[in-house]
């Protein structure tokens, strides 16, 4: 089992993941650094949880957009959608499994 190091805003958390992942795992959390200033300022700077939450509300608006976009030749099905849904919820359980032991 391997282990990647993520910065997210001004924290930094270890997550576990199977070897291989690491590069993918690395991505996500860049994914969620990106959104962090915005997040941050739209929770009024009211703590690290508060904007997480904030970035999962912008991820999951992005993804809400995606499956209601009509699908293309070569688009994106639901399925695949599904499954990086899934894959967002784990990532925000262990990052809030990590906080908590933080």
């Amino acid at each position: 089992m391997a282990e990647v190091t993520l910065t997210i805003g001004d924290r930094t958390h270890v997550v576990a993941c199977r070897d291989g992942e690491e590069a993918r795992l690395d991505y996500l959390g860049t994914l969620l650094d990106e959104r962090w200033p915005v997040a941050e300022r739209a929770s009024g700077s009211m703590g690290n949880e508060r904007t997480m939450l904030f970035v999962a509300l912008m991820l999951a608006d992005a993804l809400d957009e995606a499956q209601r976009r009509p699908a293309s030749d070569g688009g994106t099905d639901s399925a695949v959608l599904d499954r990086i849904a899934q894959k967002l919820e784990r990532l925000a359980a262990t990052l809030e499994d990590t906080d908590a032991n933080a």
